[in-house]
């Protein structure tokens, strides 16, 4: 089985790979685009691809192109602990950094530790933590530093000069395994932290208490609500779709008539399916 993932090698989109899928082929991927595409185009089985943040929130790119990609489901969930560590090429000096890559959310997520160590060093994004920690590792002429995990350290064999610069210890991320095909994922060596299932609902038209008449669908059926997220249709300002988690299993007669009442409503509606979220190592 072929499964993307959110490249390069050593990732953290990786290490949530390796977990989810032992032994399979991991097929690294230049950004979350391709990997939809991966799987959209078949030369994927499947993808892994992170969703959210503890500290930072949605990553917006993921849920664009749930909504965008047609056909895509969502099987399985995991949440895996997050450490960001800064490191330099061993061949140059940690006291003149002249500039530091990461991926917008790591940047985000360590902004304190880097704002008051490196208030003056540019910071620049980059598609991934691994993909910068490869590019210092391709440029030691220059002092360059990288924030990326201890695996990236260890593969593009760069020095860490600073560990666990994150601002918040309890950081996480949520990654989601996705495929063109409805089914179920388990893993019994992972510990399963719940179930719930994934909605993207569009409203037909912007009037006042069409999302309340979403939100009461649910209300009086008593279905438990863990997310509701809205994101910009970008179509013009005030139009939106929104991601929706349904807490627990998806299988009576109650929760089909909660897509036909949303159907009633003339909302645009996608299941994109019932899955369990497990937890994984750092």
């Amino acid at each position: 089985m072929k499964i993307a993932f959110l490249g390069p090698e050593a990732s953290f989109t990786q290490l949530a790979a390796i977990q989810l899928f032992p032994g399979e082929e991991l097929i690294p991927q230049p950004n979350i685009l391709d990997c939809f595409e991966a799987v959209e185009k078949g030369e994927a089985d499947k993808a892994v691809v992170p969703l959210e943040n503890s500290i930072e929130g949605t990553v917006s790119m993921t849920l664009d192109y749930l909504y965008k990609t047609s056909g895509i489901k969502i099987l399985a969930e995991a949440v895996m602990p997050i450490a960001h560590h800064l490191m330099i090429h061993p061949d140059c000096d940690s006291g003149s950094v002249e500039k530091i890559y990461s991926h917008p959310q790591a940047l985000a997520q360590s902004f304190h530790f880097l704002d008051t160590h490196f208030k003056e060093v540019p910071k620049q994004d980059f598609s991934s933590t691994a993909a910068a920690a490869r590019h210092v590792a391709e440029n030691p002429q220059r002092n360059l530093a990288a924030v990326a995990n201890q695996f990236a350290a260890n593969l593009y064999g760069l020095k860490i000069i600073h560990h666990n610069i994150h601002d918040f210890e309890q950081n996480h991320t949520r990654f989601i395994v996705i495929s063109k095909t409805s089914g179920s994922y388990d893993n019994k060596s992972l510990k399963v932290l719940g179930e719930k299932s994934g909605l993207l609902v569009t409203l037909p038209e912007d009037h006042a208490g069409g999302l309340h008449q979403v939100l009461s669908v649910f209300a009086w059926r008593k279905m438990n609500l863990s997310k509701i997220e809205s994101r910009t249709l970008k179509t013009g300002l005030g139009n939106y779709f929104f991601f929706i988690n349904v807490v627990g299993k998806w299988e009576s007669a109650l929760h089909h008539h909660a897509l036909e009442e949303l159907k009633a409503l003339d909302t645009e509606t996608c299941f994109l399916g019932n899955y369990k979220e497990f937890c994984l190592e750092s």
